[in-house]
Parts: structure tokens; C-alpha cells; sequence
């Protein structure tokens, strides 16, 4: 049974890395050929689309926050790492559980946050893109911060996982 529960999770992990992938490469790609075409329209054809700029920006926030959730998905989030030259490796692993913890109860808090300021945007029917509801693009920092204080809520667990087991990982490399 915990075979079966532990090998569907593994395929949804692969499922939620691919799409994020996708997600990040498809981004970037359509922000590159927005950003292009607009410059082409303004400097051969003396015009553009007035809603492209606001679009590019709104993207650049979307691709921010899809690489924040891929950079928490291996661990691979900035870290000032000052102890791991002078600690040894339990002492370590035990400061890393800990910022784990922490860095998931801050992005909870800013999920939190950002979902009450997404009601006031509700509220108050602010718009952009021209017509578009705001609280709609803007719903990505909520989701995001959530599904980044789950990651390291996940890491926490693994890295107490392996101290457990004795297992080996990148600590101190």
C-alpha cells in the first residue's frame, strides 16, 4: 500500500516538474517574440499594440513566480550558507530543517497576505490588460507562495527523512 501511495506521488511530482517546465520555457519564449514583435511594430511600422508593455510586465511577474516554485522544488533557492564551512554535517542538516521551516511559514504568511489583498482587487474591480480583472493575473503570488511553503515544508520532511535513515545527501557540498 505504501508502495503504491509513495510510486503515485513520484508521478505527480514528474507531472507538476514537466508542467512547470513547460510553463517556464513557453513563458519566456512568447515574452522573447512579444517584446521583439512589439519593437519591429514601433521602429519599422511607427505603431504598436498598447496593451503588449503592460502583457510583457504581467508575464515577467508570472515567470518570477513559476521559477520560484522550480527553484524550491530541488532546493535550489538562494541560501547564504556562512555554518556549513564550520558545522558538522548533523549540526547542518539540523540548521537546514529549521530555515526550511521558517522559510515555509514566511511564504505562508505572504500567501496569506497576497490572498487578502486579492480580495480587496475583487472589491474594488480593478482591471488590466485593458479589460481583464486583475485579481485573475495577479492570482499567481498566492498560488505560488503556497505551493513554495508546501516545497519546503517537503524538503524539511526529506532532509529529516535521510538524518533519519542515514541516507546520504548533498549536505555540506
Amino acid at each position: 500500500m505504501a508502495r503504491g501511495i509513495i510510486r503515485v506521488l513520484g508521478r505527480l511530482d514528474q507531472a507538476g516538474r514537466m508542467l512547470e517546465n513547460f510553463v517556464l520555457v513557453a513563458m519566456l519564449t512568447s515574452m522573447i517574440l512579444l517584446a521583439v514583435g512589439q519593437i519591429v511594430l514601433r521602429e519599422l511600422f511607427d505603431t504598436g499594440i498598447i496593451w503588449i508593455d503592460e502583457l510583457v510586465k504581467l508575464m515577467v511577474l508570472w515567470l518570477a513566480m513559476v521559477g520560484s516554485i522550480a527553484a524550491s522544488r530541488d532546493d535550489r533557492h538562494i541560501r547564504i550558507d556562512v555554518l556549513s564551512h564550520i558545522l558538522p554535517k548533523w549540526a547542518i542538516r539540523l540548521t537546514r530543517v529549521i530555515v526550511d521551516l521558517f522559510a515555509a511559514a514566511v511564504c505562508a504568511v505572504i500567501a496569506w497576505q497576497a490572498w487578502r489583498y486579492l480580495q480587496l482587487e475583487i472589491e474594488f474591480e480593478d482591471v488590466v490588460l485593458v479589460d481583464v480583472p486583475a485579481w485573475i493575473v495577479h492570482s499567481v503570488i498566492p498560488a505560488a507562495f503556497l505551493l513554495i511553503s508546501y516545497r519546503f515544508v517537503i524538503l524539511a520532511i526529506k532532509k529529516v527523512g535521510e538524518t533519519v535513515t542515514g541516507e546520504t545527501d548533498e549536505v555540506g557540498t
